[in-house]
């Protein structure tokens, strides 16, 4: 666990950053460098008092995904979460510990495009973050509508996925295409069939589904080093 708080590692690891609540622990990966690209994704975890960290599968997958296509990675704890100092906050410190991570990164890569992921309570999260926040691309998985309050969400002015499964048991699809329904401007929506809230089985396809759905908003690619 090193420190790195006045540049971006130009490897992978883990490390702290200042947070609103105590240190935040942050975990950074790279693409392979013939392929990066200007663009750093911050991934947001599922609800931590049901055991959501950043090590969740579908987070790492999320990782995994947005890293293929070039982009840096990170991801971190909420507050009380692994390493990350602090409590439960019911999801308004949370907030404040994005904004946290998304301030550091805007510091130490000022040239990159910003990159918003959550899911389940990260995509919650991710989405009130998203107001205070140059983002240009959007992604949510599994936002979880109908469980918590989603009239302070704003709608992303950026390319905006969503992506839910139809058979999800913890968040009620039904209740994410209601609120979609609803918004004024609507993301792009990809439903996969049979598939539950984790993504048993089908985290390969949901790698495709971010992968196909996102690509065409990359940057591209710069010619300096």
């Amino acid at each position: 666990m090193s420190e790195h708080h006045d540049r971006f590692p130009n490897e992978a690891g883990t490390f702290f950053i200042d947070g609103p609540a105590g240190r935040i622990e942050v975990a950074v990966d790279l693409p392979e460098p013939e392929c990066a690209l200007d663009v750093v994704a911050i991934i947001c975890h599922p609800l931590p008092v049901e055991g959501g960290t950043m090590h969740n599968k579908v987070v790492t997958i999320t990782e995994r995904a947005l890293r293929e296509l070039g982009a840096k990675t990170v991801r971190f704890n909420f507050r009380g979460v692994g390493e990350s100092e602090g409590e439960f906050d019911e999801g308004r410190g949370e907030t404040l510990d994005l904004l946290a991570v998304a301030e550091w990164v805007q510091k130490v890569l000022p040239n990159h495009a910003l990159w918003l992921a959550g899911f389940s309570f990260g995509a919650y999260i991710s989405l009130l973050g998203a107001r205070h926040l140059p983002v240009r691309q959007m992604i949510s998985i599994a936002p979880p509508a109908g469980r918590w309050d989603f009239s302070a969400v704003l709608v992303p002015e950026c390319p905006w996925l969503v992506i839910q499964g139809e058979d999800d048991d913890i968040v009620d699809p039904n209740e994410v295409y209601r609120w979609i329904d609803d918004l004024a401007e609507k993301p792009q929506l990809v439903k996969m069939p049979e598939t539950g809230h984790f993504f048993h089985r089908r985290l390969m396809d949901l790698r495709g589904a971010i992968k196909n759905g996102v690509r065409k908003n990359l940057p591209a690619p710069s010619d300096a080093d």
